[in-house]
């Protein structure tokens, strides 16, 4: 659709509704989402249906997040057409959403108001005290277990908070949906830094995992996307959580404000002299870090001890006593979940929970039942000693962080990868990345990429052979040992369960729909075993 009609449409994710500062959510009227099924999409349509306004939406297939809204009495809409926004008064879209879009082009016609899914998530932080986790990777993780420390040891305001979170949160009872209306005084949310949208929230605490370049087709360059978290931390109203391990972050440290930097806490596993310059912050140091391996019989897989400075975070609490400020603490801390930049992610988790008022003797014990967020080093199942493990780890960093966990967690063990890429993009500009943190793997195969919002039309050259050359440039063994690409997934799973051997680690890694290949790892797997047997 190219008409004249369509052409003057811009859909600008960093820009505002006219009212957004009068904004409630009661003011939105009939509220329609396009794409209401994606993960970032339906949380925020239920939170809004949980607040009372009248939430309806389309998707282009009815998949289970959509399936789920649809039980909570929210009407979805199967394809997208002008007709489905012909009763709203505020239409949300996202950035995969497109000018073209015929909801858009009605909703504009009609004059209702569009709003961006990062208003809707700034209009939500309005009425409560937000904690935003924003990075290149750690969002979901993290968020998530500050959402399950406020749910599981929360008191008062801190009680029952509402949460955003792109991912299921696991705990002792089960998973818990990542969207939830609470009852509470607290709202925790990812915080999406790839369109630049999230320059518009202001946070009580934000955290930040890591600034690693990332989304370079928005930002352009590494200095601009760095810049962006800079401002985003000066928009925090009390407190901004780094981490100190991340040279990136430290960047944006030290490019804040004095005044900014001196309610600044830094979480590290190095110690000060370091780190360097703190332009005035607070280090809370992560010491004694240590992993059991699979076969220990110990609850925790993964401890710590999180060294907290007296009268944290620039607002010394005060002793009952005499009045002087509180003396230092050391935590201790054993998770469920493997891996250093998980005790990193808990880290964070504590302290942001810390500073909302919470004992972090108490946050540290609530953060021990977090069994994680969804597709985040999730065990799928063990079939003739080969256990399938699903990731969503789609930047290279995450990559190696992810292998690195999975060597400490399975010892000895053969570690064997299914990676989709996720963009054309993204390939593209870090193939070489890619295949180092791969080659932490002993068997990988590549499948064809993810597309998402691109298309493959505009990258003719980039496919999952991409990565397979770029790993030929590497000092490791000759590529065609060890690394391959098999463009059908399904092929390269079968084939991934057949040359597997007992003792083996399957991981599914990727941000898209590899984790179907899950459950076809298994089937393979049992139909393989009962073939033996």
């Amino acid at each position: 659709m190219n008409d004249a009609s369509t052409s003057s449409i811009v859909l600008e994710p960093t820009s505002r509704p006219a009212d957004a500062d009068s904004l409630t959510p009661a003011s939105l009227g009939v509220t329609h989402f396009i794409g209401i099924g994606g993960a970032g999409m339906s949380v925020l349509a239920e939170i809004l249906h949980e607040k009372g306004v009248a939430v309806q939406g389309s998707d282009r297939e009815l998949g289970p997040k959509a399936r789920r809204l649809q039980e909570l009495g929210i009407t979805v809409f199967v394809g997208q057409q002008a007709e489905h926004v012909a009763n709203a008064d505020t239409v949300v879209w996202s950035s995969a959403i497109k000018p073209d879009n015929p909801e858009i082009v009605a909703a504009v016609a009609r004059g209702a108001r569009l709003m961006h899914r990062s208003d809707v998530l700034a209009l939500l932080m309005k009425s409560a005290k937000a904690v935003t986790v924003a990075g290149a990777h750690g969002k979901t993780t993290t968020s998530a277990m500050i959402a399950h420390i406020l749910l599981h040891a929360g008191e008062g305001e801190l009680a029952d908070p509402s949460y955003a979170i792109g991912g299921s949160i696991q705990g002792p009872d089960g998973p818990l949906d990542g969207g939830h209306a609470g009852k509470g005084g607290v709202l925790v949310a990812e915080a999406d830094e790839s369109d630049g949208s999230f320059a518009k929230y202001h946070p009580q605490v934000a955290v930040i995992t890591n600034v690693e370049a990332e989304h370079l087709d928005h930002y352009g360059t590494a200095e601009a996307y760095r810049q962006a978290f800079v401002e985003h931390a000066h928009h925090a109203v009390g407190h901004v959580v780094l981490c100190g391990d991340d040279e990136g972050a430290l960047a944006v440290l030290r490019s804040m404000s004095p005044e900014a930097a001196s309610h600044a806490v830094v979480y590290a596993t190095h110690d000060a002299d370091q780190l360097g310059d703190l332009n005035g912050a607070t280090l809370a140091h992560i010491e004694h870090e240590s992993e059991a391996s699979a076969s220990s019989d110990a609850s925790a897989v993964e401890s710590f001890t999180l060294h907290l400075p007296a009268g944290m975070g620039g607002e010394p609490a005060q002793d009952a006593q005499d009045g002087a400020p509180s003396e230092a603490r050391d935590i201790t801390v054993g998770l469920r979940i493997p891996g250093i930049h998980n005790a990193r992610n808990a880290s964070a988790a504590i302290i942001a929970a810390t500073l909302l008022g919470m004992d972090p003797a108490r946050a540290a014990e609530a953060a021990s039942t977090f069994r994680g967020a969804a597709r985040r080093f999730e065990i799928k199942g063990t079939v003739s000693s080969v256990t399938v493990v699903d990731d969503y780890a789609h930047h290279p960093t995450e990559i190696a962080a992810l292998l690195d966990a999975a060597r400490r967690r399975f010892p000895g063990s053969v570690i064997r990868v299914l990676f989709q890429p996720h963009l054309f993009s993204r390939t593209m500009v870090f193939a070489r990345h890619f295949a180092e943190a791969l080659a932490k793997a002993d068997d990988v195969i590549v499948t064809g990429i993810f597309p998402a919002r691109e298309k493959q039309s505009d990258y003719p050259d980039v496919g999952p052979q991409t990565v397979v050359d770029a790993a030929a440039g590497l000092a490791h063994d000759p590529a065609e040992g060890w690394i391959s690409a098999v463009p059908d997934m399904c092929q390269a799973a079968k084939m991934l369960a057949m040359r597997s051997s007992a003792g083996d680690v399957i991981i599914t890694v990727g941000a898209g729909d590899i984790t179907d290949m899950a459950p076809v790892l298994l089937s393979v797997l049992k139909a393989r075993g009962d073939r033996e047997s």
